[in-house]
């Protein structure tokens, strides 16, 4: 992922120039009307086939950023549950005492769990009794969400100093109030490390809230050590150590054809140490020793490891799309040389690729198996590193490459060292090789930049390797985007379903992010959340529109008469800006499904005021009157979806009629519009 600031843009629109005004990335473009001469045509030529759509186009990207697994979509509530996010003080646990008692808690690095949780928490207890009462509490992600009827799984491992009788009483409680939503006892403990599991179920007469927090209390006196804590709500299909229902209903809503893993930035991480080692994240979560999450700045348990990554993917009937380590740090500890030096990664993601796909005769399938999945999983894209702009990617990348068309030849290989488009092409370090498919990442900070980008694939070399857009994003609102940022992506998207047959997979970035302070590092998100709702923002509803409404031809198409948007595009690195661009103030994308007949028609108005188009079907033996419109549409670009208004901006379907070869429709201001026409 990276970062591109850009200087104010000037804005104009209009056929002339009728307005121009100072706008940032974050400002609403004025409502201007339309030169009211302007009547807006658009051709779809039914014969026309311009090529096959990808069924891969839409999917999703996914990166431990913005709080994104832990306190995220994975469904751990306890926050440093392995007592790992700092070396000198258990953050997230707390210690109270009632009439009189007294204890302390501190991190004790002398009474290891396993080789991989060296540290564990010692809570002592100096005096307690039936009315002195000594707990421990976790304050979770921003909260412990407490629903009604709800059974929620408890577990940890403890272990006693001699005297300590127990019992230990496991409990959620409020914040606000004295109440216990639920609790279940421990009656002992023993002198040995163990684990123990309890239920905790609520009545069903309570209120949702997230302001309580996760309990263990005694009222005796003594010893004990604890790690591993883990408090799990339901998870989608009730997967143990499985995700969020919630985030997972909005994603199926969406149905994303492949998930991008396990993230940009995150799989390399700042140092060789701090890369994402999955081998580190298969098996017990007890045996996980977790990772500082350096390129974002905060610790990750790996409870999100490579088999929840795969079971994601099985869960929402997605492909996977696996990025493998290539040998680069992001800063302290470079790049590893081609050669020996880098063979042990090269390795490392082979073995990675027989986890993911070999039978249980493998090592590493059998221990997929082990880990309680023994089919193989499907996999046919395999990205090699990710953002790799460094010198000696061209050497990495073509051992690797060449290590994995070995093994795996039907494996289709991805080239992560490519910029966006220039004069149709993209711009790679790689030479000595030719890769499947190219990785190309664009974020905009205006509508207006999305708008131009949308025409980028137009003029793209046919002859070159297919081109996946990894990540994109219009980046406008935050934590999420208003709906000016849903009208750049739905602008840009034309241009991708446009040249689908060359662009075969996008996936805008970043996914998700907590919205509560402290746990966004990056804007502009998909999906925002806290620990008890979720929303999808105006651009992630731009996106189920356009995914769930293509079909699998391209049709030739052509928008007249439509106006133009006199756009500045600021200048880069300081240098002369580019001369001004002319912009349409309508953008179209036309696909057919080659079973059916039924066209999709997308068109967005980005402008403030009504239009006026005229659509000519041509080519086509017939039109069917009746048939479907799916619009998004908003009073300001400034509106947006937040956790208090979840739906304010959504699509709404509709039953239309009076479609013909030659029809009319009026597209309401800031619309996102999709018409489903049958034809034959």
């Amino acid at each position: 992922m990276k970062t591109t600031l850009l200087p104010k843009n000037l804005r104009c629109i209009g056929i002339t120039l009728v307005l121009c005004s100072m706008a940032t990335a974050q400002d609403a473009a004025p409502a201007v009307p339309v030169n009211p001469l302007a009547s807006p045509t658009i051709t779809i030529n039914a014969d026309q086939v311009k090529g096959k759509s990808s069924p891969l186009l839409y999917g999703i990207m996914t990166e431990e950023i913005n709080y994104s697994y832990d306190g995220g979509i994975y469904g751990e509530l306890i926050a440093n549950r392995a007592f790992k996010d700092n070396a000198d003080t258990a953050t997230h646990w707390g210690l109270s005492v009632e009439n009189g008692a007294v204890g302390d808690i501190s991190l004790d690095p002398s009474t290891p769990l396993n080789s991989a949780l060296k540290t564990s928490l010692k809570f002592n207890i100096t005096a307690a009794g039936t009315a002195q009462r000594v707990s421990l509490s976790n304050d979770g992600f921003w909260g412990i969400p407490v629903r009604p009827a709800t059974t929620y799984h408890a577990s940890f491992y403890a272990k006693a100093a001699p005297g300590f009788r127990g019992p230990l009483t496991i409990a959620i409680a409020s914040n606000e109030s004295p109440t216990l939503f639920a609790q279940a006892e421990v009656p002992a403990l023993t002198a040995d490390w163990k684990k123990y599991e309890v239920e905790l179920t609520t009545n069903a007469d309570i209120t949702p809230s997230k302001n309580n927090r996760f309990i263990i209390w005694t009222t005796s006196a003594g010893t004990i050590w604890l790690q591993n804590v883990s408090l799990f709500p339901p998870t989608f299909k009730n997967r143990a150590n499985g995700n969020r229902p919630d985030i997972m209903a909005l994603l199926d809503e969406y149905h994303p054809a492949f998930l991008r893993f396990p993230g940009g930035n995150y799989l390399e991480g700042n140092t060789l140490a701090t890369r994402f080692n999955w081998k580190e994240t298969v098996g017990d979560i007890a045996q996980r020793p977790g990772h500082m999450d350096d390129a974002w700045r905060y610790h990750s348990s790996d409870g999100m490891g490579l088999l929840e990554f795969l079971e994601w993917c099985e869960d929402l009937k997605m492909q996977p799309l696996l990025a493998v380590y290539a040998g680069l740090a992001l800063r302290n500890g470079g790049e590893i040389a081609p050669g020996e030096a880098l063979q042990p990664y090269v390795q490392d993601a082979l073995d990675e690729i027989e986890y993911t796909i070999g039978d249980v005769n493998t090592k590493w399938g059998a221990q997929r198996a082990k880990d309680g999945h023994p089919a193989p999983f499907a996999l046919n894209y395999v990205e090699i590193g990710n953002e790799d702009w460094r010198g000696n990617y061209n050497g990495r990348f073509t051992q690797i490459f060449d290590a994995i068309k070995a093994k795996y030849p039907q494996l289709q290989l991805i080239d992560a060292s490519v910029h966006s488009p220039n004069n149709g092409k993209l711009t790679s370090l790689v030479k000595d090789r030719r890769p499947d498919v190219q990785d190309s990442h664009l974020y905009t900070r205006s509508e207006q930049q999305s708008e131009a980008a949308s025409f980028d694939y137009d003029k793209y070399d046919r002859s070159g390797p297919k081109v996946f857009e990894g990540e994109w994003a219009t980046r406008v609102g935050a934590p999420t985007p208003n709906m000016h940022g849903a009208i750049g992506d739905a602008a840009y998207m034309t241009g991708l379903e446009r040249n689908s047959d060359i662009v075969i997979m996008a996936s805008y970035a970043p996914l998700f992010v907590n919205v509560n302070p402290g746990g966004m590092q990056w804007p502009t998100d998909l999906i925002g959340y806290d620990a008890l709702n979720s929303y999808g923002s105006p651009a992630f509803y731009a996106q189920v529109m356009f995914n769930n409404n293509r079909g699998d031809e391209i049709l030739t198409s052509t928008a007249d008469n439509v106006g133009s948007a006199t756009w500045q595009a600021p200048a880069a690195n300081g240098g002369q800006a580019p001369a001004p661009r002319e912009l349409p103030t309508l953008y179209q994308v036309a696909t057919r499904d080659s079973k059916t007949g039924l066209i999709y028609l997308k068109v967005i108005n980005p402008l403030g005021t009504a239009r006026d188009v005229h659509f000519d079907i041509k080519g086509a033996a017939s039109v069917a009157a009746n048939g479907e419109s799916v619009i998004m549409k908003a009073d300001s670009l400034d509106d947006t979806n937040n956790l208090a208004e979840p739906k304010k901006v959504i699509p709404v379907t509709a039953k239309e009629s009076g479609f013909a070869p030659s029809f009319n429709r009026t597209l309401a201001p800031y619309s996102i519009n999709i018409f489903k026409i049958s034809t034959q």
